[in-house]
């Protein structure tokens, strides 16, 4: 198949030196009225026409675009519009038509060999860049830098159309900038020339008048560019966000907090600072470079010839330092996540630090995590440095050389002096364009290694469906756990729960009684559906948990912890908390009386408007299990989950509590699991389950486990028994 495609491109270059030598100009020359500039565009778009035909038949001979196939219709596109183009901007230079003279060199000028190599060696990096930014805007399956700056322009959504105004607006901005160096070598040989002062005059004018066209047209593009990159940002951090809320609960185990924290702040902001400042910058430099090779074609195709043959040497290298720097990039954000979750794991236990006097070990664990990074940021600088070098020395050589060969063809009288000053302006300008390219690609590509982690979160399939369908608008709250089997996903072989088995009746409380570590958190973690079973069935009303609509589950389904976290918000916030709906006043009241929080939040100068501090820091743990479970009676549940809620509550409140399980109105509907070691709680309990090794091992009533004498009377007579 090689040897085909080989064979029909050599075919189509064939064709290509026959049709312009010269017969597709003389035919055009007989056919077309004499009207030079139309005569040289109906020859460039014949000569498209015939060679896109080509193409087509060896694309389909190949069964789609592939590799550098992929570049041959652009190609074909540069080969046969570059010419006319250049005539007519050459009519539109002259302030005129071109003459009969003019037409038959146009016509017949890539009939000459050295220029129709000169035109193949000017279209192929020009067709290959076309390629190159045209697949941006085709998401393939690799995941290159290409589909992920598609995929980040996709969340403009429909304001991605504007950014089709920002190009049209920075090319003819672009153009405008041509303006300086064009009329500079006009003006050049109209002074050696002794021209007039009109003409003098009037070009100047207009060279003002496109300059300042230009800035006008820069401003309206940056302004339009920066409103619309202003949206994606936005709109990238609410989905990545949004992404990690819905994994599911063991993700956060394998996880630490601070490296998520990082890629969800830190690498989403280096990669929509990328985008919208490098690109912009990117594409306005790629957009100069071209505008400045097309004037530095017209202006000297040898010179121009020179410089694009160096090209690949200023390339070459770069993209070589690139790949390095950015494998060290990536590295630097891994150990920058690492000395986060470093600094947030000490910061969030401060008071376990202090009661232990080990701040300075903190210190110098954090100070040992800096130092690797340290170490890291050094060799991604000397990449950097080793790269800027590269290039600086590069577009160095090439203006000398092209200075040298300049002046070799001013003395030979082969350009005009007007023409090298022009020319000159144009290299210079293109070499710095190519400098500014090659020093912004290390940062396209170290905001990669950030958006390579982003894109996984985006991407991430949850292990496990965080929501269901079901949604019955009557639930009873019968609670069935059948042949449960659990372990962590983070340790996998250590079994928590095995075969568990016992039914939570609706209007009835059931104490979860055992040692620690015997699986009782973890009951009711599985109650809350934060974790599925690994073996057995876990029924609600005769379906399984995960079976329910997430939301509709959660309303009717509420847990309070030993350790409740808060928000840092307001009272009336954290009370309302995850509600689809804003509760009266008298709703939230209700709640914090029966939950015994009302006298100490009404305590406060701005009631249940005031702040209670980051997590609830401001309140004791008393105070935050009281707010906790107004939290939870406030959606009315139908099964309600207590584990250790009571702990910290002092005596009024522990008896308001028991009168809310045993004696409130509602418990009649309401399903109540309670995991306690308080026996004042358990005793009054319809049924009691002694957890032990993630088992079942004895249930019944207090007065039937205490006349079995089994584990659950040595653990009732061990609490009892005064203190040596």
């Amino acid at each position: 198949m090689a040897a085909h495609v080989w064979l029909a491109a050599a075919l189509l270059l064939l064709v290509d030196w026959l049709l312009l030598r010269p017969m597709l100009p003389g035919i055009f020359s007989l056919l077309v009225p004499e009207v030079p500039l139309l005569r040289v565009w109906v020859v460039g778009l014949s000569r498209w026409a015939i060679l896109g035909l080509g193409v087509r038949g060896v694309l389909g001979v190949t069964a789609g675009a592939h590799g550098w196939l992929a570049a041959l219709q652009p190609l074909v596109a540069a080969l046969s519009l570059a010419l006319p183009g250049l005539a007519l901007f050459r009519e539109l230079a002259a302030w005129g038509t071109l003459r009969e003279g003019d037409s038959a060199g146009l016509l017949y000028w890539n009939s000459r060999p050295d220029a129709f190599a000169i035109s193949y060696v000017a279209a192929l990096p020009a067709a290959a860049l076309w390629h190159k930014l045209g697949s941006l805007w085709a998401p393939s399956g690799n995941r290159d830098a290409g589909d992920m700056l598609c995929r980040m322009l996709g969340f403009l959504g429909p304001k991605k159309r504007r950014l089709y105004l920002v190009l049209v607006l920075l090319i003819l901005s672009c153009l405008g900038e041509m303006a300086i160096p064009f009329f500079t070598g006009r003006i050049t040989d109209w002074i050696l020339q002794d021209k007039t002062v009109p003409s003098f005059t009037r070009n100047i004018w207009l060279m003002s008048i496109l300059t300042i066209a230009s800035t006008a047209l820069e401003f309206a593009s940056d302004g339009i560019y920066n409103i619309t990159m202003g949206h994606m940002h936005g709109r990238v951090h609410r989905e990545v966000f949004r992404a990690v809320l819905r994994q599911e609960t063991g993700f956060f185990l394998k996880n630490p907090a601070g490296s998520i924290t990082s890629r969800v702040t830190e690498d989403t902001a280096n990669v929509c600072e990328s985008i919208s400042d490098t690109l912009s910058l990117l594409l306005w430099y790629l957009g100069r470079a071209l505008c400045l090779l097309v004037f530095m074609f017209w202006g000297s195709p040898y010179l121009t010839l020179v410089t694009l043959i160096n090209l690949p040497l200023l390339f070459l290298l770069p993209k070589k330092l690139g790949k390095v720097h950015q494998s060290l990039a990536v590295k630097v954000q891994e150990s920058l996540a690492k000395s986060t979750q470093v600094a947030l794991e000490a910061l969030s236990a401060m008071p376990t630090v202090r009661s232990f006097a080990n701040e300075e070990g903190e210190a110098q664990k954090f100070r040992q995590k800096l130092e690797e990074m340290k170490t890291l940021n050094k060799k991604e600088a000397l990449a950097y440095v080793a790269e800027v070098w590269t290039t600086s020395v590069s577009g160095m050589l090439l203006k000398v050389g092209i200075l040298y060969l300049g002046g070799q063809l001013v003395i030979r009288g082969t350009v005009s002096s007007g023409n090298l000053v022009s020319f000159v302006l144009y290299q210079l300008q293109f070499t710095q364009a190519v400098q500014v390219l090659l020093s912004l690609y290390p940062s396209m590509q170290k905001a990669v290694g950030s958006s390579e982690k982003i894109f996984e979160y985006l991407d991430r399939t949850p292990c496990s469906p965080l929501s269901g369908s079901l949604a019955p608008s009557n639930m009873k709250g019968l609670v069935e756990f059948q042949d449960v089997s659990f372990a962590y996903p983070n340790q996998p072989k250590v079994q928590v729960l095995q075969g568990l088995t016992f039914t939570l009746h609706p209007g009835t409380v059931t104490a979860l009684v055992g040692p620690n570590g015997s699986g009782k958190s973890t009951v009711a973690a599985l109650l809350q559906n934060l974790y599925q079973p690994t073996g057995g069935q876990l029924l609600l009303d005769g379906q399984r948990l995960v079976q329910y609509d997430h939301h509709y589950l959660h309303t009717q389904v509420a847990a309070v912890g030993q350790e409740p976290l808060l928000f840092g918000r307001s009272f009336r916030e954290n009370i309302a908390y995850g509600l689809n709906r804003t509760p009266t006043m008298e709703e939230i009241t209700a709640v914090a009386v029966e939950s015994g929080a009302h006298d100490f939040i009404s305590g406060f100068p701005q009631g249940y408007d005031t702040e209670v501090g980051e997590t609830g820091n401001q309140l004791s743990g008393g105070q935050r299990q009281a707010v906790a479970l107004a939290r939870a009676l406030i959606r009315k549940p139908l099964l309600l989950i207590l584990d250790d809620a009571t702990s910290a509550l002092d005596a009024g409140n522990q008896l308001r509590v028991q009168r809310l399980l045993y004696e409130s109105p509602k418990r009649a509907s309401r399903t109540v699991l309670l995991i306690t070691q308080q026996l004042s709680l358990a005793e009054q309990a319809h049924h009691i389950l002694f957890l032990r090794e993630g088992s079942v091992g004895e249930q019944g009533t207090h007065l039937q486990l205490m006349k079995r004498g089994g584990c659950y009377r040595a653990m009732v007579e061990a609490l009892a028994a005064p203190a040596d």
